[in-house]
């Protein structure tokens, strides 16, 4: 699994799908971590992943981001286009997917093979569900959004897979109802 660049802090913090982590350094966010099967479990995947990291009380700039993350998993139609990334230590293709990825409002979604023809990379959709299966940043970089070819679910790589997808996607609106396919058209 990608890392990014090494985090000085990280923190927990409970959501409607569980214990959520967040991993910061002074540039900015370097991991958002899905809830695991406890919030221990998430700590301890936390740990794994950025060893140096000390879990500590967020900063200002963290806890805003957080804020803006629980917004969202209630239901508040908000982007985190303005929550500062720290991607250095991740590969360049990887970090334009992402960039295109979160343009995607809440509530819509595109397929793999969308974000790769905007990359202009038609051939890459699997490239780019190996990039977002990468993801260190879920949630930030919603990775939730991007669907399988024909609106299928697709694979997702956190605890619970294609269910916490499909969960994130019906708190947004984009499930029962909602055009799945309406941002890609635009």
């Amino acid at each position: 699994m990608t890392t990014a660049t090494t985090a000085q802090g990280f923190a927990l913090f409970e959501t409607p799908l569980g214990a959520c982590g967040i991993a910061w350094n002074a540039r900015g966010i370097t991991g958002l971590q899905l809830p695991e099967t406890s919030a221990e479990a998430t700590r301890a995947r936390l740990r794994r992943r950025w060893p140096g990291a000390v879990e500590a009380e967020p900063p200002a700039d963290v806890r805003r981001a957080i804020d803006q993350v629980l917004a969202l998993l209630a239901g508040a139609a908000i982007d985190l286009l303005d929550v500062a990334l720290d991607l250095d230590g991740v590969p360049e293709f990887h970090r334009k997917v992402y960039e295109v990825a979160r343009t995607i409002p809440p509530g819509r979604t595109l397929t793999y093979g969308d974000i790769a023809r905007r990359l202009g990379a038609p051939q890459e959709a699997r490239e780019v569900g190996q990039a977002l299966g990468r993801n260190p940043v879920a949630i930030i970089v919603p990775c939730h959004r991007v669907l399988a070819a024909n609106g299928k679910m697709g694979g997702f790589s956190a605890n619970g897979g294609v269910a916490t997808k499909r969960r994130m996607l019906e708190i947004e609106g984009a499930l029962g109802g909602g055009p799945l396919f309406e941002f890609a058209r635009r």
